[in-house]
């Protein structure tokens, strides 16, 4: 329970022309991370194959698979699936061809689509001038007409000086321009032209074409259009048949490419002889019986199955799998989210599932307010069957009943003063708020002297002993804070026996001095202290563990204290409260509709309660969690488990 999965190591001497079959049952089976193993007189003697070439092949494929899927336009499937019995030669041809037959459509569609653009263009700008038998032949120099067209801002065209010479149509406004049509003669076109620049004039220029108007080119672009539209509906239809025939074979060939990729990538671990190959890697001490019986059925008996314990493996190489009851699984995902405890430490998964149930009910209790976090949580875990979406169904679900718990114990339905009465306890506003913050206090220090214990086991667990009784968070760290405490709870105690200074000895300067000692054997192991003259050096490690000395007492300090955060954000949902039903008192003496008003006052104030109380408690909470607790004992740089696994294949072990 307060542990990881407990880990061996396996090495398996394969045949090589077992190697396939071997790997492919791994990767079904989803039960073991595979490791490289460098060749040696301890392992085999060549070194494992380089793959290089052959994995550039599969990513090839798989781009190109990718590609094409894309420019067919078929969704992703995350469903695996298993793929087709078929060599990558036969996949690069079965690709090739797809790409070849595709390509002609979505090269014939690129162009109808570039067609339909320009003209969708043309056909935007002509609009305007549709039904203006406007020339468009070139100019000509004996021509005796100038026409313009453009356009002007709105707000210039009153300004618009123009000769008696000059015939002028505003057309319809159009995306906050006004278009104009400006008719002159050839004499007057300069006077017109430096009139219009004045305005603001922005020239529309047309293709020109013999014979033709704006209105006959506007029409034959239009009829042009919907032409081009109906040759791409049927390229997108023929598109569409084509994607349909192509989308299982697609699939199985990027499952078939990425599963020939995981093949490859595994082989280049594994130190080989002429004809046997050493698999190496770690899997669950459950899982190994049932996986060394798989091999050698997969191998008719040639195999040689070894398993190691942990023990003598450094703990940076050891996986870390978690595994819990239903139950745990959210809490487990918010110690994961700040990181996997090393093999050998202690694993708090338990102990959040308490301490973050605890710390949330009392910061947010109230029946009312626990009844809809429950129900938001039912509703979630009963609606989706996704894993992660569950977990954080069940997590609200829990929230809403530790939160109805506590609200019992404070009498809060939903703020209700006539309900308070039937407290188990009393209102964290009301009664000693002092006691409820010495009493917040107290979760804190059971919290963190908990984490203290749990980083002395951990060391113990590691061998570490010098960490473990003389760290600051150690044995004597446990015995500074313990210390402290006792000190400031019963100073009065001691001094009127005379003890006061035994004690302070005792429980301050002991530990400091202990502290110090740790560092002077680091010093001595050469671990501490700067790279100088080594009396310099001694003095620095111990002034250095002066330093921490202080650190670690502050460090013990805001940490107890933080926990005061408890009672203020308990008080602050109460008064939170209290303020929406005092507001409504004085809403309910207005001339009209007061007493309606009241009541949407409120509910408004219960709504603000739970959304924004709620999001602080939670936040809070996990943060007393990852600072206060995690800090004392956890590392959160385990390295995660990760078994191999082929493409389009499911765990079957």
């Amino acid at each position: 329970m307060f542990k990881p999965v407990p880990m061996v190591r396996i090495c398996v001497v394969v045949l090589e022309r077992d190697e396939r079959s071997v790997l492919r049952h791994l990767g079904q089976a989803g039960v073991v991370q595979l490791t490289r193993t460098a060749a040696g007189p301890d392992t085999a003697p060549l070194a494992p194959r380089d793959r290089r070439q052959e994995t550039i092949w599969c990513d090839d494929l798989l781009v190109r698979a990718e590609n094409l899927r894309r420019s067919l336009e078929l969704p992703p499937v995350r469903e695996p699936m298993k793929p087709a019995e078929m060599s990558l030669d036969e996949a690069e041809r079965s690709l090739h061809r797809m790409e070849e037959q595709s390509g002609v459509l979505l090269k014939r569609r690129q162009r109808l689509m570039q067609r339909w653009s320009e003209l969708t263009t043309v056909c935007e700008r002509m609009s305007v001038y549709r039904g203006l038998e406007i020339p468009l032949d070139r100019p000509d120099p004996s021509s005796f007409l100038h026409f313009v067209t453009g356009s002007v801002p709105p707000e210039n065209l009153a300004k618009l000086q123009v000769g008696d010479d000059v015939v002028l149509l505003a057309l319809p406004p159009q995306e906050g321009r006004q278009p104009l049509l400006a008719m002159t003669t050839r004499r007057g076109r300069a006077a017109l032209e430096a009139a219009l620049r004045e305005a603001g004039f922005q020239p529309e220029t047309f293709p020109a074409v013999e014979g033709a108007t704006l209105h006959t080119c506007s029409e034959t672009s239009r009829h042009e259009q919907e032409q081009v539209a109906a040759e791409l509906a049927q390229s997108n239809a023929e598109l569409q048949t084509l994607a349909e025939k192509y989308a299982r074979p697609l699939r199985e060939i990027r499952q078939r490419a990425g599963q020939e990729r995981s093949l490859l990538d595994a082989e280049q671990n594994f130190p080989r002889t002429e004809t046997a190959v050493l698999v190496a890697g770690w899997t669950p001490g459950a899982d190994a019986p049932a996986l060394e019986q798989r091999l050698r059925e997969t191998t008719r008996g040639r195999c040689v199955f070894r398993t190691t314990a942990p023990e003598s493996s450094d703990e940076d190489q050891i996986p870390v799998l978690l595994r819990h009851p239903r139950l745990l699984r959210p809490f487990e995902m918010l110690v994961t989210a700040y990181g996997l405890p090393r093999y050998r430490e202690l694993e708090p998964t338990l102990l959040v599932a308490v301490s973050y149930l605890l710390m949330f009910g009392m910061m947010f209790g109230d029946v009312g307010h626990g009844l809809v976090l429950a129900g938001v949580g039912l509703a979630v875990l009963f609606r989706t069957h996704r894993a992660q979406w569950r977990d954080a169904g069940l997590l609200l679900l829990f929230c809403g009943l530790s939160s109805f718990g506590f609200g019992a114990a404070y009498g809060s339905y939903f703020g209700l003063p006539q309900l308070k009465h039937f407290a188990l306890w009393r209102d964290p506003l009301e009664g000693d708020p002092m006691g409820f913050m010495s009493a917040a206090i107290g979760v804190g220090i059971v919290l963190m002297s908990l984490g203290l214990a749990l980083n002395v086991i951990n060391h113990l667990r590691r061998r570490r002993v010098l960490d473990g009784f003389l760290g600051k968070f150690g044995v004597a760290g446990l015995v500074f804070y313990w210390g402290a405490l006792t000190l400031l709870l019963n100073f009065t105690f001691f001094e009127s026996q005379g003890l006061a200074t035994v004690a302070l000895l005792l429980f301050l300067a002991g530990p400091v001095a202990l502290w110090m000692l740790k560092a002077g054997i680091e010093f001595s192991r050469g671990r501490a202290g700067p790279s100088a003259a080594p009396g310099n050096r001694l003095f620095a490690a111990l002034l250095q563990s002066l330093v921490e000395a202080f650190e670690a007492a502050m460090n013990y300090l805001s940490n107890t204290v933080s926990f005061v955060r408890l009672a203020a954000y308990a008080m602050s949902h109460s008064a939170l409260l209290l303020a929406a039903f005092m507001m409504a008192e004085q809403v309910r003496h207005w001339s009209s509709g007061g007493a309606l008003l009241g009541v949407l006052v409120i509910i408004l104030g219960n709504l603000l309660a739970m959304v924004l109380e709620g999001i602080v408690a939670a936040v809070q909470a996990l943060r007393l969690e990852y600072y206060e607790f995690f800090g004392k004992f956890f590392s959160g740089d385990g390295q995660p488990f990760k078994p191999f696994r082929l493409a389009g294949e499911s765990p079957t072990g």
